[in-house]
């Protein structure tokens, strides 16, 4: 693809970036070598905006290691080692490294993002239109916005909104400050600490304790092996189990079997925890779990 400043155009951009742009770029440079000079011109947000416009490609960066200022590519980002950003990362397609990835203020992938260490965002969000998977752990100062499913080995925090389309996997402890949507389920080994609402399509497993959220809502079961303490209501489309408590915040029910039929609340609805909860709105209480007795 070549740009030529009447393409460009087509593309209604502001008007500093187009005179910068027609004064910088001539016509007929190669779609990667314009998104280049932007970078290297300290215009990064000008070349995430051309990328965003002009979309992916299939070219692949392949180096060992992989460490600037910013970098914005239309392809495939495959680095054998670590990535380290002190700004923004953005790749049309998928970003792969053999270590971890580290960006100052953003990571953008329009496919998946697979490293073997951890993912750490300093100051902004981590975005993927597929799959992240980390080896170690995730930390993200922002948002983290994912089309797939989210996979680390270690602990994910996040301080702002976790959006997926998919699952999480997380092997130790999940930690959100702003809310979760989860359209598939939620699978953490240690602990989940929220402090905003918490929803998820499917059930909820957790190894260990369940806190801080406000509400907590799973279309299907949500299964703690400690307790489940929420600020507000606490709602299971089928069972709850708990090896310790089930409380809800204040004024506010519990709830269990929402998805089924009160007819089937002995099998499809129970509840399990050390004591009947307080505020137990649907569901049977069968008590203490015979896993945690």
């Amino acid at each position: 693809m070549e740009f030529t400043k009447k393409f460009l155009r087509a593309k209604s951009p502001c008007a500093d970036g187009f005179r910068w742009f027609s004064r910088h770029v001539e016509d007929g440079t190669g779609y990667q070598e314009a998104l280049d000079t932007l970078v290297n011109a300290g215009r990064v947000e000008d070349a995430c905006w051309l990328l965003a416009q002009f979309g992916p490609t299939n070219a692949v960066l392949a180096v060992d290691a992989l460490e600037a200022e910013a970098i914005v590519f239309a392809g495939t980002v495959e680095v054998r080692g670590s990535i380290d950003v002190a700004t923004v990362i953005q790749a049309g397609r998928s970003i792969r490294a053999g270590g971890g990835l580290r960006a100052g203020s953003g990571i953008v992938a329009g496919e998946g993002i697979r490293v073997a260490g951890s993912i750490i965002v300093s100051q902004g969000t981590l975005q993927a239109g597929g799959d992240v998977r980390a080896d170690w752990g995730v930390e993200v100062e922002g948002d983290i916005t994912c089309a797939g499913d989210l996979r680390a080995a270690w602990d994910v925090v996040c301080h702002g909104k976790l959006q997926l389309k998919g699952g999480a996997f997380v092997g130790q402890d999940l930690i959100v400050h702003g809310p979760v949507e989860c359209d598939k389920g939620l699978r953490v080994g240690g602990h989940l600490t929220g402090a905003d609402s918490l929803r998820t399509g499917h059930g909820i497993v957790v190894g260990g304790a369940i806190a801080g959220v406000a509400h907590l809502e799973a279309g299907w079961g949500i299964k703690a092996g400690e307790s489940i303490h929420t600020q507000g209501a606490i709602k299971a489309g089928e069972s709850l189990c708990a090896g310790g408590e089930i409380c809800a915040g204040p004024g506010y029910g519990v709830y269990a079997g929402l998805n089924v039929q009160q007819q089937t609340w002995e099998a499809s609805a129970q509840v399990w925890s050390r004591e009947r909860p307080e505020g137990l709105r649907s569901g049977m209480w069968l008590g203490a779990s015979p896993l945690h007795p």
